[in-house]
Order: structure tokens, then sequence, then C-alpha cells
């Protein structure tokens, strides 16, 4: 366990810089979400002064609202978002993607004029996940009305290979997507999906509000950390993008993962410790009960827990045996293992979840689809380090017996730092809110 440093004693750290044995004699100093910590730690600081009868939620956040969503690392590195256009099929799409090594991207609106806003210019994230899983939903309708056997359905699917998505999507995807995808992930390949005509002629806008299509909800540069945070909690955005008004372009993207890994930078610093050192059960998680927790039977097919993800708008689920003990877990982002063009997986309608994942394993190594659990005296900084290191956004807590007991989101996490002050968002959602009736955020 890291010890919290005193005032002085931090200053001092930051002072000290360290010079590495680099070919340049280059020196390491404090990461971007660190000194972002920091920043929090002199107006918690200050607040500790001047208005010592804040309660802890109240300091955190007048903290937050003190500092823009500008400060936040940027995703790019100066790179050039990539946008899709609208009236793109799902198939350039995803070679758009692919060719730039990108699991989602921002669909731009073809028919705004030139001097649109950016409520007008964007409307929504497209990503890798939600097209495959759009046109699976769309071939098992198809054959259930033409009443298409398992075998003959298989036949008709087609080869569309997809590129890219490489090494070099560590770099710029793995901040981009709010699945936080784990190194060398995506670099698998998706083969095999279904229906090419829907591939080949449906346009991207056309799915809009489909599955894990967020509204293309965004904030300025200057709206601060609090408005954030409340977005990507509260709000259950699954990332934001930061506008530039003047140009109406973006300029960064914020995701849950981006958050949560910042809090793991700060780790040591006081504010962070008197927060992050409560257990689960004295900060109130998991806020999910077993009872609505969704998941499938590990003899259940495979197929299910991708429908129950689509009807249920979530990202993951856990597999369970008949004991109710957790076996492995399936996100999203596996529907790529499902769709791959290989014997163990020809007859998909009837794979069983148990079946499916060992499948993935012997593909992609051991770990692939593992669950990670904890307890629930553990504390909020141990779930915040662990899945930060992971790369996962959500945790199972077990009980003594093994057995689930609830799940912690990323989401979750981010709602137990700061809460929302009456009347805070004003006029904020006009235009964007309400949300399409069919749209899962």
């Amino acid at each position: 366990m890291q010890a919290v440093r005193t005032r002085p004693e931090q200053r001092a750290a930051e002072a000290a810089v360290v010079v590495e044995a680099t070919p340049h004699g280059s020196a390491r100093s404090w990461s971007p979400e660190a000194e972002i910590g920091m920043r929090v730690e002199d107006i918690w600081d200050s607040l500790d002064v001047q208005q010592r009868q804040l309660s802890h939620g109240d300091k955190l956040n007048s903290c937050f609202d003190s500092i823009p969503v500008a400060s936040f690392p940027h995703t790019f590195d100066g790179a050039q978002l990539v946008e899709i256009p609208s009236d793109a099929t799902l198939a350039e799409a995803v070679d758009i993607l692919s060719r730039n090594r990108i699991i989602s991207a921002p669909v731009r609106n073809v028919d705004a004029p030139e001097d649109a806003s950016w409520i007008d210019r964007y409307i929504g994230i497209v990503e890798f996940a939600g097209i495959a899983v759009w046109l699976l939903h769309q071939s098992e309708a198809a054959a259930k009305a033409d009443d298409v056997g398992a075998d003959e359905l298989a036949a008709k699917l087609g080869t569309v290979t997809f590129e890219g998505a490489a090494a070099a999507a560590a770099a710029v995807a793995s901040k981009v997507t709010a699945d936080a995808e784990s190194e060398g992930d995506i670099a698998e390949v998706f083969g095999a999906l279904p229906s090419s005509d829907l591939f080949n002629k449906t346009k991207v806008k056309d799915i809009s509000g489909s599955f894990r299509w967020a509204p293309f909800l965004a904030l300025q540069s200057s709206d601060t950390f609090l408005t954030m945070l409340l977005l990507l909690s509260k709000y259950r955005m699954k990332s934001l993008p930061v506008v530039d008004i003047g140009e109406g372009t973006i300029s960064n993207i914020i995701t849950q993962a981006a958050v949560v890994h910042m809090l793991s930078e700060c780790v040591g610093l006081h504010w962070f410790e008197e927060w992050g050192t409560k257990t689960l059960s004295e900060i109130g998680l998991p806020i999910m009960r077993l009872s609505k927790i969704v998941k499938v039977r590990e003899d259940e097919p495979a197929l299910k827990a991708f429908r129950l993800m689509r009807r249920k708008g979530v990202g993951g689920i856990p597999v369970v045996d008949d004991g109710g003990r957790a076996v492995g877990s399936i996100m999203i982002k596996d529907v790529k293992h499902l769709l791959t063009a290989s014997e163990t997986n020809r007859d998909y309608r009837t794979l069983t979840a148990k079946k499916f994942i060992a499948n993935a394993r012997q593909s992609s190594g051991e770990r692939q689809m593992s669950i990670i659990t904890c307890s629930r005296g553990d504390s909020i900084k141990d779930i915040i380090l662990k899945l930060d290191a992971e790369k996962r956004q959500r945790i199972y807590v077990i009980n003594e017996k093994g057995n689930l007991d609830g799940l912690i989101t990323l989401r979750d996490i981010i709602a137990k730092l700061v809460y929302e002050p009456p009347g805070y968002f004003g006029d904020f959602f006009n235009g964007v809110i309400p949300l399409p009736s069919n749209s899962r955020v």
C-alpha cells in the first residue's frame, strides 16, 4: 500500500525529478493524470483552510467543479480525429475503423449545413461491436422469419475480413473505447459477418438508436470535471466528446475507463485516500444486487448472452454454473469470437456459453473471458487499482462461499465520488434530451 504523503513531502517529490538512463538523458515527471490529482489536492487544501464546515462530498464537488475538462489528458496526441459520414454503409464504416486501427468513431451528419453547431453536426458514435451485434440480430430475425436452419444460415454468412486493429490500437483505441480493451485483444480478426446485403447497403445513419448507440452529448472545453463525472455516472454516458465551440469540432474524448485510470494515478494524495480507503460496504457499494444482475448459465447458448446484452442495454454478462458460482464473463466485444470463421464456432446458434468461453481461451489465452471479483470488505482503492490494472469496466462481488453477491461498474465508482447539486444542469440538455425511444446508452 502506498503511503500518504504530507504536503511538504508531496512538494519535495514533485521537485525531485528523476533522471532516467535514456539516450537523451530525459527526465520523468508526474503523469498528466497525477498532475490533475495534484490540482485537486491544492484546491482541497485551500478549502480546508477557508471552509472547514464543508462535508467530504461538498469538498470533492467544489474541487472538481473548479477544474475545466480542457485539462484532461488528450486522447489523440495531435492526431486527426477520425469521423464516419452518416451516409457511409456499414461495410465502409468498418473499413474506416480498420484502416485507422480504432474501434469506435463519431458519426458526422452529412446533411448538416457548413455552419452547423456540434449538436447538428454529429449524430452519435458507432463502434465495431455495435455493428456486429446489429447484423447478428438482423440475421437471427431473418432466419426465424424464413425458418432457415442453422446449417443453411451458416452457408449464407459472408466472409468479410476486418484488417488492421492491431498493435498500434493500444496507443489510440484503448483510450477511445469505453470497454478498455486489453492490449492485443482488438488485434483479433472479425470474420463471417452475416447478411452481406445488409452489411453492404445499410447506412450508418439507419442504425442510429440500435444497441449501445449513444446520443451525441458533448462537453465544451470550459465545462468542468464535475459536469463530466456526473454525465459519465448518473446520466449513463459511455464516453464524452469535448468540442471546440469555435471550430465546431471534437478536440478530445473522455471515457469512464480514462477517469478510473486518472483516479488510480491519484493514490497517495490526501483527498483520494480519505475517500478511497473506505470499504465497499461503507461507501454503499455494490449498487446492483444479485437479483438485478443479468446472467446466463454455462449450459445455455452463448448467443443468448448477446441477445440479453442487446435487450437489456448492458455491456457484459457473467456466466454461472448450476451452483451460482461465476465461471467466466462474456462482454459485448466478444461477439467477434462468435462470428469468427472457425470450425469450433460454426454452429454458433447452439454453441453453449461454456464451450464458447473454452474456444476463446484456446485461441486467445487462458485469461480470455476470465472474471475478476472482490468482496464487500475490499476498499474502493483496491477496486480502482484492480480495474485499471486489468483494463476492465466491471467487477463482481462474491460472498464467502464464492457465489455472486453483486456487481460494481466504473459508472458506480464515479457516482460515489461526486453528487449532482439541485438544478446543476439547468438547460444543458436542451436539443439533446429526451433520447430516441430505441436508444441504448
